[in-house]
């Protein structure tokens, strides 16, 4: 319900349409957009009671429910998933027209709203409750982890331990792209946080753009798979299978660090057969000085581990990582975070966990490749 209310807010109908001033019709459907999921509160025994046996006044309200989902996926992701939906939408009603093995009895429309709206297996099923629930708490955690500056240590680390070497910026990227995957788990927000950087750093070295962008968009990606936070699917697997999520983290550990391995040597490769030197050591910062002055920011990651070991559940241990977060920040005046940067690492949380609401499930196939794409261009083109 918030978060419906938040896209229709933020998100305006048309591209066209400022997002400085609320539209109308915006705010309309933002109203709207609340009311929906507040009817399944307010009628809920009602509707456990009934269950199977919709009124038309539940058929109203799922149909409505179901489409403004459809139209919020539209404004923060774009037509692809609306398309995909669509036509698995129009596959249940088609059924009866299609030959071969494909073909089946059909579904109602009355019994289709029904199941996607007011069941568990629909709209409100399993990926929904995990990114409302258990990845909600990461992204959040995430946002304060940004806040207090580790994200530029990282990348400071990455820089004092490869940037000497042959083809240092590029082994750079991948380096810090692994280290920001440990705190994100968002292949686009690693690009985002490290390429602005890496790539401009890699074309000065020498590097084609072509391949300084593959370089930062490959390690990037790898980041999914880097624990302990890693993308939605790690615990979409942890709820669907129903094991903890430590056992996922421990079978993603040796996958990652061969995939970062494997980026590694290409890098290395061509930097050997195009001759790219690393920066001079003078240049760089000290691992130690950088250890010792924001090396506590790293806290939080070490407490996460401990605590899923430990047993805790991973919204426990991500709470509990997120308070760690702002009392760590405090150890160093350097890095220490005001009360503003507290409220704002609430708002960067809830503005990253709008979008990743609605395509939590998609998000491997259309989202990633789009926005990579497109912040690459972005970046060739100076803007």
């Amino acid at each position: 319900m918030c978060a419906m209310s938040l896209v229709f807010l933020l998100y305006p109908s048309r591209k066209s349409w400022s997002r400085e001033h609320l539209h109308w019709i915006d705010a309309v459907l933002a109203v709207v957009a609340t009311a929906l999921p507040l009817y399944i509160v307010v009628f809920y025994k009602d509707l456990v009671l009934r269950a199977g046996m919709a009124t038309p006044t539940d058929i109203v309200v799922g149909a409505l429910g179901v489409l403004m989902v459809l139209e919020a996926a539209r404004r923060v992701v774009g037509w692809p998933i609306v398309i995909v939906a669509l036509v698995f939408l129009g596959y249940a009603f088609a059924g009866p027209h299609i030959p071969g093995v494909f073909a089946h009895r059909g579904v109602p429309l009355d019994l289709l709203v029904d199941h996607l709206y007011f069941t568990t297996e629909g709209v409100f099923g399993i990926p929904l409750g995990v990114s409302a629930t258990f990845i909600f708490l990461f992204i959040l955690l995430g946002a304060y982890l940004d806040k207090t500056g580790l994200g530029k240590f990282f990348i400071d680390l990455a820089n004092a331990v490869a940037g000497w070497a042959t083809g240092g910026p590029a082994k750079v990227a991948v380096i810090s792209s692994g280290f920001m995957g440990t705190i994100s788990g968002s292949s686009v927000a690693n690009v985002a946080g490290t390429g602005s950087f890496t790539i401009p750093m890699m074309k000065k070295l020498g590097y084609r753009p072509e391949f300084a962008g593959a370089v930062e968009a490959a390690a990037s990606t790898g980041g999914q798979l880097m624990p302990p936070i890693m993308g939605a699917a790690a615990f979409l697997m942890a709820d669907f299978v129903g094991i903890p999520y430590i056992e996922i983290v421990k079978a993603a550990l040796i996958p990652a660090l061969l995939y970062y391995t494997g980026v590694m040597i290409c890098v290395h490769l061509e930097a050997k057969k195009n001759g790219l030197k690393g920066i001079s050591r003078d240049q760089l910062p000290n691992v130690m000085r950088l250890v010792m002055d924001r090396g506590h920011l790293a806290i939080p990651l070490i407490a996460i581990v401990y605590l899923l070991v430990s047993g805790y559940t991973p919204m426990r241990a991500a709470l509990w990582a997120i308070g760690l977060t702002i009392v760590a920040s405090m150890l160093r005046a350097s890095t220490r975070i005001s009360f503003r940067d507290i409220l704002e690492g609430l708002e960067n949380g809830a503005r990253s966990a709008r979008a990743f609401l609605f395509c939590v499930s998609y998000k491997s196939h259309f989202n990633i490749p789009h926005c990579l794409n497109r912040y690459l261009l972005s970046l060739q083109e100076g803007g």
